[in-house]
């Protein structure tokens, strides 16, 4: 009887001890995934700081440079729904990069995320941006909230926009 028990708790701890092992977690795959999901997540935290910053400082070609070339705004928020180049968005936008940097204006941008999926070298983000400007007046507009989606591509070690809705 006693060897029973010692027997069938060894099987029953065994194939927990089986189940734990087989699961994607805690395969050498499903580290190797948690890793490169982390570092992915890293480089893209430091894109959008990257976009932040060029925002708070006007900084219109360091902003230019974190879309694709062939990139595409989607806007979908006003009555006038429209998809764009990112050439002709940056044209439209590009005067106040320059009030920004000539201090006429003060912008800043803080972006959270509710999803962010992708591999080593494509990543879909989709969360809220914060917006908010100050004029040389230092009349302060209020804040606005933009739910986003973002599609990226890595290039060169280095993550692109093609895609902001």
């Amino acid at each position: 009887m006693i060897k029973n028990r010692l027997f069938i708790n060894l099987v029953l701890m065994l194939s927990v001890a089986a189940t734990y092992a087989n699961t994607t977690a805690n395969t050498l795959v499903g580290t190797m995934k948690i890793s490169n999901d982390s570092l992915r997540i890293a480089e893209l935290d430091t894109f959008w700081a990257e976009v932040s910053r060029t925002v708070r400082e006007g900084d219109f070609e360091g902003y230019k440079a974190t879309y694709h070339e062939d990139a595409v705004v989607v806007f979908t928020t006003r009555e006038n729904k429209s998809s764009i180049s990112i050439t002709k968005a940056l044209s439209n936008w590009k005067q106040d990069f320059i009030d920004t940097k000539a201090g006429k204006t003060k912008n800043t941008v803080e972006f959270r995320f509710s999803q962010r999926v992708g591999d080593e070298n494509t990543a879909h983000e989709t969360g809220i941006f914060g917006f908010q400007s100050n004029d040389d007046s230092g009349k302060t507009a209020p804040k606005q909230f933009v739910h986003f989606e973002a599609l990226l591509v890595k290039k060169d070690n280095g993550w692109l926009m093609v895609m902001e809705y």
